[in-house]
C-alpha cells in the first residue's frame, strides 16, 4: 500500500494526549466536578426540540457571541466564538501565524501553545520560567529581542503550574511584544484577576476563555475570546463556516443565564483548593501556589511516577507531569468534589507511606 507522506516539518510531533482509565476517583483532566444545573437540562431539552435541523445554524452565533459580550461588558464585535479554547488559539494561529513566522511561549506551560503553532508552520521560540516557574521579564525581553515573535503566549493561570500571572507583569510584557499578545485564561474565574479589563481595539491583546471549566460544559466543547473588533473580524474569515452547530450555540447561551450557579460552584471550588493546598503543605511534598482548580504538587523523598502508580492502585487517578521538561517528579490533582479530595488525600496518605507496596 502506498501512503501519501505527511509534510516534512510534521513528521517529528506527537499528538496531545490525556490517557483515560476506569477509576473510582478521575482527578486528572481539570473538568468542573459538578454537572450543569437541572434547570440547564431542561431548557437545553425544550430548545433543542425546536431545532430546524434540516437548515444551517447561525454562522456568526450572534445570541451566543452577545451573551458572552453582555456577561464582560464588551461588544459582541469583540467576540470570537470557536469549538473548545483550542480551537479558537487554532484560528488565531493560522490567522497570525505560519510559515516564516515566530511564535513565543515561556515554559513549562499549555503544550498546545507550542504544538498548534507548529502545526501552522511557524517556528516556536521557548522561553524558559524562573526556578519558581514566575515569569523572567529578562528572559520575555531576551526572546522578544531575539526572535520577533508575531504571537506571544502567556497562560493565566499557568497550566500546569498553577500559577497567576500579575496585572504588572501582564503590561509590561503588553509593552514589549512586537505583535500579538494571547493571554489563556482557561482557568480565568479561579483567579483574582483578569486581563479581560485590558483589552480595547488599539491594543494587540486578547484573552481566551473556555466553558469546559466552571459553566461545567467540557463535553460541548465551546470556547471564546475577547479581542479588538479588526481581529474578530480577520478570524471570522479564516474559521471554517457554519463551524458552531445549533445545539452547541444553544447549549452556551444558555449556560451564561446561570452565572450565579457558576460563581458559587468557583467559590467552592477555590475554597477546596485552598483546603487541599494546606493538607499538602503538610505531607511530604513540594506544593506550587495555585489560581487555577488545579494543583501542582512534587514527593521529596520518592519518584513522582511512583505516587502516580500507587494512587492509581487506590482508584484514584491524577496527572502525572514528570515527563514534561522541568518537571521531573511533578504530579498535578484537579480538584474535585469534598468527597473525591478527601479520597485523595486518603489514597495519598496511603500511597506516600513507606509501608505501601509497589
Amino acid at each position: 500500500m502506498t501512503r501519501v507522506p505527511v509534510r516534512d516539518d510534521l513528521r517529528a510531533l506527537e499528538g496531545y494526549h490525556s490517557p483515560q482509565v476506569h477509576v473510582d476517583v478521575r482527578l486528572n483532566t481539570n473538568e468542573s466536578p459538578f454537572a450543569p444545573p437541572a434547570a440547564w437540562y431542561d431548557a437545553f431539552a425544550a430548545e433543542l426540540s425546536r431545532v430546524e435541523w434540516h437548515r444551517y445554524p447561525d454562522r456568526a452565533a450572534a445570541a451566543l457571541r452577545a451573551g458572552i459580550a453582555h456577561l464582560h461588558q464588551v461588544r459582541p464585535d469583540q467576540v470570537f466564538v470557536a469549538n473548545g479554547s483550542n480551537e479558537v488559539l487554532q484560528t488565531l494561529l493560522l490567522t497570525f501565524a505560519g510559515p516564516g513566522r515566530a511564535v513565543a511561549t515561556f515554559e513549562p506551560t499549555y503544550q498546545l501553545h507550542g504544538h498548534i503553532a507548529r502545526l501552522t508552520g511557524a517556528s516556536v521560540l521557548e522561553g524558559e520560567r524562573a526556578v519558581d516557574f514566575s515569569l523572567d521579564l529578562a528572559e520575555v525581553r531576551r526572546v522578544l529581542a531575539a526572535g520577533s515573535p508575531v504571537v506571544t503566549f502567556l497562560c493565566s493561570p499557568n497550566n500546569p503550574t498553577g500559577l497567576v500571572e500579575s496585572q504588572a507583569d501582564v503590561r509590561t510584557v503588553l509593552g514589549l511584544v512586537p505583535g500579538l499578545l494571547v493571554v489563556d485564561e482557561a482557568y480565568g474565574q479561579f483567579a483574582d484577576w483578569s486581563a479581560i479589563g485590558l483589552v480595547d481595539d488599539e491594543t494587540p491583546l486578547v484573552v481566551t476563555r473556555t466553558f469546559s471549566k466552571t459553566w461545567s460544559m467540557a463535553g460541548s466543547r465551546l470556547g471564546y475570546l475577547i479581542g479588538p473588533a479588526w481581529l474578530v473580524a480577520e478570524l471570522d474569515k479564516v474559521v471554517l463556516p457554519y463551524h458552531l452547530d445549533a445545539a452547541k450555540q444553544i447549549a452556551g447561551r444558555l449556560a451564561l443565564t446561570f452565572v450565579d450557579e457558576m460563581e458559587a460552584r468557583v467559590q467552592f471550588i477555590v475554597a477546596e483548593r485552598e483546603r487541599l493546598s494546606a493538607e499538602l503543605a503538610a505531607m511530604d511534598l513540594d506544593v506550587f501556589p495555585s489560581g487555577a482548580n488545579f494543583i501542582l504538587f512534587r514527593p521529596r523523598s520518592m519518584a513522582g511516577r511512583a505516587v502516580w502508580q500507587r494512587l492509581l492502585d487506590r482508584n484514584v487517578l491524577i496527572r502525572d507531569c514528570s515527563g514534561w521538561p522541568r518537571l521531573g517528579d511533578c504530579l498535578r490533582v484537579t480538584v474535585g468534589t469534598a468527597s473525591e479530595n478527601d479520597q485523595f488525600l486518603a489514597a495519598l496518605t496511603g500511597a506516600l507511606s513507606p509501608e505501601a507496596v509497589h
